[in-house]
């Protein structure tokens, strides 16, 4: 058990830190190029602060970005990861132990995860406009369906496990995988873990130290290969990871006291993502896929 918890804090410092260095060298040889403003920030405080308590905050950071223009919708995925690794390294540190999920299932999942999300990464990051656009759109209403699916508690009944075995461990650990990649076009791993480990026996709140310590690793590994192709908004993503930082710290003593009692924000959130969802696909809508769509430039 001390073993697999080792490794798996060992993978999690070793990746976040890659990450964050990785970033900083980009920064410093003028390869990426913005300031972050104080709405920036902004966004990530409040985002963070609500994934802290369970809400998610893939979904509320693509919608706003997208209600407010900025940055361009083909830059939105490779934002959304870098500007989340540093607060999603933080959460996973503070939730890492919280909850007793089986050592060697959480590390496997974690993994897994991490794995998803670099084949994920490289995949989105070669896609052109429309198709980012569209997939985007799609990935919002799919994350508005497991919000409402949350807020309605319609959810499958809990179990009271910490662990698993046998093909139900194979079934966790592939799908974990799964929402690795698909975190890298906006589909948080929330809800779905909450519904998938239901469905398999597990404890609900076992979804939380999975999800922290998932994001904690497939976060910085997505951003590193958005990194390498530059395919990112700097000034956007540092606003976003300095918000976030703050709201973490601030939500985390909250998490026990009021996570239980955010059905009204829940369905805030669920009427801006879909509005945001039927935008993003009326700009795909708009703009036909050509050849110049498909290199897309790099703003400075």
């Amino acid at each position: 058990m001390l073993t697999a918890r080792v490794i798996l804090l060992a993978v999690l410092v070793v990746v976040n830190v890659t990450a964050i260095v990785g970033w900083i060298t980009v920064w410093m040889r003028r390869r990426v190029h913005g300031r972050p403003a104080l709405t920036d920030g902004v966004i990530g405080y409040v985002t963070s602060f609500l994934d802290t308590l369970g809400i998610g905050s893939y979904a509320q950071i693509t919608a706003v970005f997208k209600l407010r223009g900025r940055p361009d919708d083909a830059l939105i995925p490779g934002t959304l990861n870098v500007g989340s690794f540093v607060p999603s390294f933080l959460g996973s540190l503070l939730f890492f132990g919280a909850f007793g999920v089986e050592p060697v299932l959480l590390a496997s999942m974690v993994i897994s995860a991490g794995v998803g999300a670099w084949l994920g990464s490289g995949l989105v990051s070669r896609m052109p406009r429309r198709v980012i656009q569209l997939f985007m759109g799609v990935a919002l209403l799919i994350a508005a369906f497991f919000f409402a699916m949350t807020a309605l508690d319609v959810l499958p009944p809990s179990g009271a496990a910490m662990g698993l075995s046998g093909w139900r461990f194979v079934v966790a650990v592939l799908a974990n995988g799964v929402f690795g990649a698909l975190m890298c076009i906006g589909i948080g791993n929330y809800a779905p873990s909450m519904v998938l480990l239901g469905l398999l026996g597990m404890h609900p709140i076992a979804a939380y130290p999975i999800m922290f310590l998932s994001d904690g690793v497939l976060i910085p590994v997505a951003g590193l290969g958005f990194l390498r192709s530059k395919r990112f908004s700097h000034g956007c993503a540092v606003g976003v990871a300095l918000g976030g930082v703050l709201g973490v710290l601030c939500a985390f003593p909250l998490v026990q006291l009021i996570s239980k009692h955010l059905s009204l924000m829940r369905w805030v959130v669920i009427v801006v993502i879909i509005y945001a969802a039927v935008s993003m696909l009326r700009s795909a809508r708009a703009s036909p896929l050509d050849a110049a769509d498909v290199a897309i430039e790099i703003p400075p």
